[in-house]
């Protein structure tokens, strides 16, 4: 669902989860940014004025009414998960669980998934950022060792990210998931044109490492930001350019 704020744009999961469970993400709508980080561009490390950064990020902290700064993590594509309360300034990790009300994970992306995490009884929420390295290697494993709940009592929902028929890749990464998981083949639709050469499922490889984990209850996925130009940044479309937010937390009322 797409709803607009104060001029901004902000994408909601459409999942079951609690009313306690309050979650986004934001488009590419409605700040201050120039040229290629048009306009809300909301990271520091893709070379936009960190001014721009700044106000950018206190429209959003504003509209959304959230109840402290997010957690910026320092995104590396890897695997590292790592609960708020141990989480520094410039933290190097790819995800963000907390069972505390008012702590607001999130993660930045222009291509790769946004993966939200909570459980039914709205005890503990999660953000991973899962490029294609980072599912390879478990990111969504290690997410829900660190949300530490049963898995079954878990639902996902997977936000803004490049869809399959724009994502295309070369053998090496084709081959770094079906190592892991023959049926993975399944993700990848081969490129008549160039040999060795696949487009990509980004989307359903996160949805088969989440429910090889006993998550049975996933959704979202139904997004493209390689296509939705108006809407979306996308790394893989543009090159340079700014990043989006995925955030979640937990009503204070919760508690």
């Amino acid at each position: 669902m797409v709803a607009a704020i104060n001029t901004l744009e902000f994408i909601y999961p459409d999942w079951p989860a609690s009313p306690h469970v309050k979650a986004a993400t934001t488009t590419r709508n409605g700040g201050f940014s120039f040229g290629p980080y048009a306009s809300l561009n909301l990271s520091n490390l893709v070379g936009d004025e960190p001014g721009s950064v700044r106000r950018n990020r206190a429209l959003v902290h504003k509209a959304l009414q959230l109840p402290s700064d997010p957690i910026w993590l320092t995104q590396v594509h890897g695997t590292r998960v790592i609960d708020a309360f141990d989480a520094g300034p410039r933290e190097e990790a790819d995800g963000c669980v907390t069972g505390t009300a008012g702590v607001v994970c999130a993660v930045l992306t222009a291509d790769c998934v946004p993966v939200f995490l909570c459980d039914r009884r709205s005890t503990r929420i999660g953000m991973i950022h899962a490029g294609w390295r980072g599912l390879a290697a478990g990111i969504i494993e290690d997410g829900l060792r660190m949300l530490q709940v049963p898995t079954g009592n878990v639902m996902a929902w997977l936000g803004p990210a490049i869809g399959p028929s724009a994502y295309e890749v070369s053998d090496d990464v084709r081959n770094a998931f079906v190592r892991h998981d023959r049926e993975a083949a399944e993700s990848f639709t081969p490129v008549s044109s160039r040999k060795g050469h696949w487009l990509a499922d980004l989307y359903d490889l996160a949805r088969r490492r989440l429910r090889s984990q006993g998550v049975q209850a996933v959704y979202g996925g139904l997004r493209c930001t390689f296509r939705e130009r108006n809407l979306f940044f996308s790394h893989r479309r543009d090159g340079t350019c700014g990043r989006m937010a995925s955030l979640i937390w937990l009503d204070k009322s919760a508690r």
